[in-house]
């Protein structure tokens, strides 16, 4: 599984997570719209990193979910 396949999959489980909330839900169904556009990976990349890094500041994400999309974060640097 290629890294890009990883990431549509970690926010696919963090999607269907119970109890991640509905504002967080929004942002990750926003995210993988993204990648599932068609176009250039870098620019993708940016807008993905942009709405994730958004969503990870803010204060009333529980410190689980945030863990996850730090390490969604991490996977994206590196594709």
């Amino acid at each position: 599984m290629d890294t890009l396949q990883q990431i549509i999959f970690a926010l696919q489980e963090l999607e269907q997570d119970t109890t991640t909330p509905k504002n967080v839900k929004m942002k990750v169904i926003s995210t993988l719209k993204i990648l599932n556009e068609n176009g250039e990976i870098s620019f993708k990349k940016s807008k993905a990193l942009h709405e994730l890094e958004e969503l990870s500041e803010d204060i009333n994400v529980q410190s689980y979910t945030r863990t996850q999309l730090f390490n969604i974060v991490s996977l994206l640097e590196i594709v």
